[in-house]
This record gives structure tokens, C-alpha cells and sequence, in this order.
């Protein structure tokens, strides 16, 4: 890149640094939020980004590629995009208000297109490399994509979080030659200028896992004067200087500089420096290469060359680059007053009629900037799949069985319809075949990018290794499962395709994963995760395998669907409904509620339980009403009026449960018909579903002042107004708010202790979910009317 070039990078890097720095000031100082509260920013972090991300949008990304930015650059990026036209002027004082710009960067929040949401540290840095893995399935599968770049923005402390190290290491990430991390390298935290740098290791870290590492340490200055003769005495003396030595250069200027960087310095160096002037010394000793364009457009280039691997490259930086409080220990949240505010103003030429202009159009940074939203501009993305998912693949079972085994046969069936089975992918870390995945796997194979050779022969596993294969094996890890899931669920976005994707894990480890799927579901991804074996159900595991709180997280997980049938009929509709869903061919009248629009989480048995009640319901029903019922979150498997008609006449007690309980309650109904009680058993398939269309009717009442009206699905399943009995195996509270929608008292059952080994009817009477217990709890409910 030649002199002119370089030279219109640098003014346009300057109108990004000055508009990074303003829209956080003026989120601080011009708008009175009225509250007290500080909205805070981090001008500081934002700077120290500003040349690495100037070099990237404004001279060497495509219209293709894919970028997460660091949360704290977040003024940064919408400093760029507002000057390549892609953001409106007004949203730039609108940092953190209502409707204005995020404090970190959201696809589903920010106006200016956002690949990756960032804010959760470690969890936007990682998402990029699993975006790859998606593309390269998706290019095996579907044909080859237009080239992308997969790339990310991340700060020095976030290589502190574990799941950037869970990703690296991750079979599942190798290879990726089209994926580039870029560590802001300012060697602070947020609490301090870090004692020690630990390049080696991190350095170390990477290479060990397949990665290319790129250093860009010393900009053209440093790089000049090491080349005199003594400047290789300087370049180790910067090299060994002690980092906090280092950073409090940034500070100061003229003789205390001079004074401060040659203390501890051997023989030598003064006399090296002695005809530097001391206005020249500074910016010549802090010269670092993540502020110099032409060195970081150099690391990107070699990155590109390098396709057989990931490529990380360590960007030395200062954080506060350009700004007064540069290299301040306390500078991450620091806020520039706003007389230092007004003299950045002045130094940049810029008044406060024209400081939130864009560049001349017709002065050449200007005719850069055109160029580039030329060159980056993106036709619109169709995230609908164009296919109909069946609402049924009419699974039976003629004994008893788990939702686990269920679950696996449903996906086995669907595999062999060929308007679905393409899109069809599934993932586990290392679970697929203790989830039930065996048989999907034996029929579409494990995906490989290039066919591996089977050392063993399995009758019971056709472990066969593809690039045709539709399941991906992932490592150990939960928040990479979490993480691959959710770039699935964006492949229509990110690749171009859309897909069914659809995970498994230990339902007690989806607790291990939640960062990750938190993520997912705020990025607006849609995916399918079944946490199978779950509860106190899994008996013999003991405490450390059982899940108690999972059902409460599903149930409060934003963007997220909870669903926990029972019965084979009931797993099937729905979850031939979530892909229909996902899909957008199924009919969203097919719900009691609208259109979902995200993820869905099964809570699944190994429990075999009997079919027979369920085949019950179905022939009472009808299966059009039954569909429409269970889809929506709940039905009456038993209605006790019409299996006792001798208790027309007594006492009603309602018994409403989810999953592999059932059994136990169906046999406390039948105890209390016996004691003259009639016993309707309602089963919860998706206590979500039901939570949410109580909430809607509830708000429309707040918000409208009038009388709230019950929702139609719980209308249905609870057509009596009288005590109700919640038995889960689960956290008690999950259910018990069903009592205040029905307006009735209410008896909560469930497991609020850690469990431990035994059979599930040990179990069970430890938690007070047998029969026995649930009758006396309906016996208590009826009491309290």
C-alpha cells in the first residue's frame, strides 16, 4: 500500500477515533437520563481498536466476511458503519438509551448489522470459529459458498475465559483456514495495567492446538531506529522492560519521559537516545505495531496466506490510544472530561457544527469510504428453510418407553423424508450415543471434512466418518455444543443456508453450558437442544448427575421454548412442531399462542413409562384437538368426571405434572377416586407455553385496565376453578405458580435437594413424589379452599 493510501487511512482513522470517543461522551454529558445513574462507556478500550478495525473495514474485508467485535469497541464499529452510510446520524447520540445503539454490539438490538453479538467476554471471540465450522459443512454439503473470512475482535483479558481454550483445543475447530482471532494486546484489565505479559505462553497455547501466530509488536518508527546501529541494545531493553514500566510512558512526555524509560536501563541505551529530542522520544519509544496501518494490513495479509489453519495475531496496543488518558492504569471506564472532550475537538479540525459530519465526500478519505460501502454492501438474507416439516411422524409404541428413546426415533423417522432429511444436522459433546443419537447417526453418518478410515467394525454403530455425514462430534464441552448450536441456528445468515439443527446433552450439564446458550438465544438463533437423561429419575447417578433447576431455566431462558412431554404421541407433534417451526413451513396456527421465534429445549427420560394412558386421551380427544392441545402446553390425559362417573358430585382436586412423574400421579388419582375425591390429571408439556399466554392476558390487563381473562390453554386443561396439586421432578416452584393463574390454592411437589444414589422409588418417597404423598398433598389443597 503506498504513502497515499496509508495517509487516507490515517485520516479516516482519526474521524473514527474522534466519533468512537464522542458518542460515549455524549451519552454521559448531553443526555439526562434523569435517573442518577452513570451510562457509562469505555472510550479508553475503544481506542486502542480503532487502527486495527479502520485497516479491516476501510482496505481488507469483503462483502463476505464476518466480524465480532469486542464488546468494548462496540463506539468503534458504529463510528465505521455511520461512515460508510450504514447508520442513521441520529443514533449516534443514542449510545445505551432506549431504541439507540447497545453498550455492546447485538445482531437483534443495533440498526447497523451486527454479525456477532459480543458482551459475555470470551463467548463473541469464540463464536467466529464455530461460524466456520458451520460453513464448512455447509459448503460439503450444499456446494461451495462465496469465500468468507471469519473473524474476531477480542481483547487480551478475554483469553482468561475458559471457553476461548475449550473452543481452541475442540477436534471439531481444526483446519479452519479462514478464521482470524485479533488480540487487542493492551496488556490492561479492568482493574489494572497486568504485571507481566504472557505472550509465550498464550503463544505456546496456540501453536500447540494447530494455530499460525502472527506478532505485530513495533510500529515503522521502532522498526527504523532498531535498524541503526545500537538498536537492537534498544529493541531488548524495550523487550525486558517491565510492563507497568512501559505503560506509564504513555503518560508522560519531554524530560519525565526520558527520565522514566531509562530508569533500569542498561549501558548504553541513554547514549543511544541522547540525539532524540525530547519531543520526539515518545511517540518513537511507544511506536507499538497494532497503531500502525501498514504493519497490521502486513499481519492480515499473512494471515490470508496461510489456508490450511486458524490464524491469531497479537496486535500490541495501548488502551486509550490518542486519547489524553492513554495508558492510565484506571483508564478502562474512565470518561474524558469534557474540556479534554473540547480540545479533542479542536485538535481534530472539527467544530460543534461539524463534529458529527461524515467525511467530505468529495475529499479522498470520503471517496474511500463510498468505495468501501460499495464493496461491503450485502443483499438481504431469507432465513425460511422452504420445506413442511410433517406434524407427525405417527411414532407408536405398543410398550413402554422413554422420551429418550422416543426422541431418537422421531429423528430417525424424519431422516427418511427427503424433503427434511438434507437439513437435518445434529451435534453432542461427545454424548451422541448415550442421548440416542445412535440411529440418526447410522442412517446420515458422522461428518468429516475429509473421509477417515474405520479401524473397527461396531454392528450396533456405524461410526463412518464423511463429508457427507450430518452429525458433528464435538469434544467434552457444553459451551461448545451451546456455541456450535447457535451458529447452526444463523446459517441461514451466516452461510447463506438455512438448517434444522438439533443437540443433545446430559441434562444436568446444560447448567455448564447456559453462558454459551444464553448467547444463542440473544443472537436470535433457533436450534432444537434435547438435555436427556434429566432429574432425580436418573436414580442411581446420584446428586451429581440429577437435575432439579434445569426446568427453571428453561421456563425464564428468553427466546427459548421449555418443553417436557410425557408420552411417545406427545414428543412426537412437538418436536415435529419446533423444526416445523425453525423450518417456517408449519403453520403457526398450529400453537395456542403466535409464532415462536427461537430456541426449543427438550427435558427428556430414560424412564420407560406406559403408552396406554396417553392412547386413552387420544381416543377421548381425538388427535386434531389433542395436537392442538399438547402443542399449545398442556391436556387433560384423565378427566375424572368421565373415568368416575360416581363422583359426579365430589370433591375436585386437579393433579398437574410434566415428564416422567406421571405414573405416580396417575396412581394418586386413582387412590382418591377411591376416597370419594375425583382427580383430574392434566399434563404440562410446556409449562413456557402455558406461563407465557398467562402473562400476555395479564399484561393486556395492566396495560389496558381491565379484567385479565384466562388464556385458552390453560382454559382447556384446568376447565375447573379448584385446588390443584403441581408434582415435578424438579425444583417445586417451576409449577408453582400455576396455583395464581388458576386463582385456586395450590400444593407445590417437586425436589429442592440435592439428590442422591438409589432406585427411583427410593427416590421418589425421599421427595415426596409417590402416590401416597401426592394424595395427601390433594387432600391438603381441598383443605385450603
Amino acid at each position: 500500500m503506498n504513502q497515499h493510501d496509508l495517509d487516507v487511512l490515517d485520516e479516516i482513522q482519526r474521524r473514527v477515533l474522534w466519533l468512537a470517543t464522542r458518542i460515549v461522551d455524549a451519552a454521559n454529558h448531553d443526555r439526562d437520563t434523569g435517573d442518577g445513574v452513570k451510562v457509562g462507556g469505555h472510550q479508553a478500550s475503544s481506542a486502542s481498536l480503532v487502527t486495527a478495525m479502520t485497516a479491516l473495514w476501510f482496505a481488507h474485508l469483503d462483502a463476505e466476511d464476518r466480524v465480532a467485535v469486542k464488546p468494548h469497541a462496540s463506539p468503534v464499529f458504529h463510528a465505521i458503519q455511520y461512515l460508510l452510510g450504514n447508520l442513521d446520524r441520529s443514533y449516534l447520540p443514542k449510545l445505551r438509551a432506549r431504541g439507540g445503539l447497545q453498550s455492546y454490539p447485538s445482531r437483534t438490538k443495533d440498526p447497523d448489522g451486527v454479525d456477532f453479538s459480543t458482551g459475555s467476554v470470551g463467548l463473541g471471540a469464540a463464536a467466529p470459529l464455530f461460524a466456520a465450522v458451520t460453513r464448512r459443512y455447509v459448503d460439503a454439503h450444499f456446494g461451495q459458498r462465496p469465500h468468507s473470512r471469519f473473524i474476531a475482535l477480542i481483547g487480551d483479558a478475554e483469553l482468561d475465559e475458559g471457553n476461548i481454550w475449550e473452543a481452541v483445543a475442540d477436534p471439531a475447530t481444526t483446519g479452519l483456514g479462514n478464521v482470524m482471532w485479533l488480540v487487542d494486546f493492551n496488556r490492561q484489565s479492568l482493574d489494572r495495567v497486568v504485571p507481566g505479559i504472557r505472550i509465550n505462553q498464550w503463544r505456546g497455547q496456540f501453536e500447540a492446538a494447530g494455530w499460525h501466530v502472527v506478532e505485530v509488536k513495533y510500529g515503522r518508527k521502532l522498526a527504523e531506529a532498531y535498524a541503526r546501529p545500537g538498536g537492537e541494545a534498544l529493541r531488548d531493553w524495550i523487550d525486558r522492560m517491565p510492563n507497568e514500566q512501559y505503560q506509564s510512558l504513555f503518560g508522560l512526555a519531554g524530560p519525565a519521559l526520558r527520565k522514566q524509560f531509562l530508569d533500569g536501563a542498561p549501558a548504553g541505551i541513554e547514549e543511544f537516545i541522547a540525539g532524540i529530542p525530547d519531543d520526539e522520544l515518545g511517540p518513537l519509544v511507544t511506536d507499538l505495531g497494532g497503531h500502525d496501518l501498514e504493519a497490521m494490513l502486513d499481519a492480515y495479509a499473512q494471515c490470508d496466506a496461510v489456508t490450511d489453519r486458524p490464524s491469531v495475531v497479537f496486535a500490541y496496543t495501548v488502551k486509550g490510544w490518542g486519547l489524553p488518558i492513554a495508558g492510565n492504569p484506571r483508564n478502562h471506564s474512565a470518561l474524558l472530561t469534557t474540556e479534554q472532550v473540547d480540545a479533542l475537538r479542536a485538535a481534530h479540525g472539527l467544530s460543534r457544527e461539524t463534529e458529527w459530519d461524515r467525511l467530505d465526500p468529495a475529499s479522498p478519505a470520503g471517496i474511500r469510504a463510498g468505495e468501501r460501502r460499495e464493496a461491503l454492501s450485502r443483499a438481504p438474507r431469507e432465513r425460511a428453510l422452504g420445506v413442511t416439516v410433517p406434524e407427525t411422524t405417527r411414532v407408536r409404541a405398543n410398550k413402554p418407553v422413554s422420551t429418550q428413546e422416543v426422541f431418537g426415533r422421531v429423528l430417525v423417522d424424519l431422516a427418511r423424508d427427503p424433503q427434511v432429511a438434507p437439513y437435518l444436522v445434529t451435534t453432542a459433546p461427545d454424548v451422541a450415543t448415550s442421548t440416542n443419537l445412535a440411529g440418526f447417526i447410522n442412517k446420515t453418518g458422522v461428518f468429516a471434512p475429509t473421509e477417515q478410515r474405520s479401524w473397527t467394525e461396531d454392528r450396533m454403530l456405524r461410526w463412518t466418518e464423511t463429508p457427507a455425514g450430518q452429525h458433528i462430534e464435538l469434544g467434552i464441552s457444553e459451551m461448545n455444543l451451546f456455541l456450535l448450536l447457535g451458529q447452526l441456528g444463523l446459517s441461514w445468515d451466516l452461510s447463506g443456508q438455512p438448517l434444522l439443527p438439533v443437540g443433545t446433552v446430559y441434562d444436568p450439564f446444560v447448567l455448564r453450558g447456559l453462558d454459551a446458550f444464553l448467547y444463542g438465544t440473544y443472537s436470535g438463533s433457533r436450534f432444537v437442544v434435547a438435555g436427556t437423561p434429566s432429574g432425580i429419575t436418573l436414580a442411581p447417578e446420584g446428586g451429581a448427575h440429577q437435575s432439579t433447576i434445569t426446568a427453571s431455566v428453561g421456563l425464564e431462558l428468553p427466546g427459548v421454548t421449555f418443553l417436557e412431554p410425557a408420552y411417545a404421541g406427545s414428543l412426537d407433534w412437538l418436536l415435529c412442531d419446533a423444526l416445523g417451526q425453525i423450518a417456517g413451513g408449519a403453520a403457526p396456527a398450529a400453537t395456542a399462542a403466535p409464532a415462536e421465534d427461537g430456541a426449543y429445549y427438550f427435558r427428556l427420560s430414560t424412564r420407560p413409562i406406559d403408552q396406554a394412558p396417553f392412547e386413552a386421551a387420544r381416543a377421548r380427544i381425538g388427535d386434531a384437538v389433542l395436537r392442538r392441545q399438547v402443542v399449545a402446553g398442556a391436556y387433560r390425559l384423565v378427566d375424572a368426571h368421565e373415568a368416575y362417573p360416581h363422583l359426579a358430585d365430589a370433591p375436585v382436586v386437579q393433579l398437574a405434572a410434566s415428564g416422567a412423574v406421571l405414573p405416580e400421579v396417575l396412581a394418586a388419582a386413582a387412590e382418591l377416586a377411591e376416597e370419594g375425591v375425583a382427580a383430574h390429571v392434566v399434563d404440562v408439556t410446556s409449562l413456557d407455553r402455558l406461563y407465557r399466554a398467562w402473562q400476555r392476558t395479564l399484561r393486556q390487563g395492566v396495560r389496558t385496565a381491565t379484567v385479565p381473562s384466562v388464556p385458552g390453554a390453560l382454559r382447556s386443561a384446568f376447565a375447573d376453578r379448584t385446588p390443584v396439586v403441581t408434582v415435578h421432578d424438579a425444583a417445586s416452584h417451576a409449577m408453582a405458580w400455576l396455583g395464581s393463574a388458576l386463582g385456586a390454592p395450590a400444593v407445590p411437589l417437586g425436589v429442592d435437594e440435592f439428590g442422591q444414589s438409589g432406585s427411583v422409588q427410593e427416590l421418589y418417597e425421599l421427595h415426596d413424589l409417590l402416590p401416597g404423598s401426592i394424595v395427601n398433598a390433594a387432600l391438603a389443597a381441598l383443605s385450603l379452599r
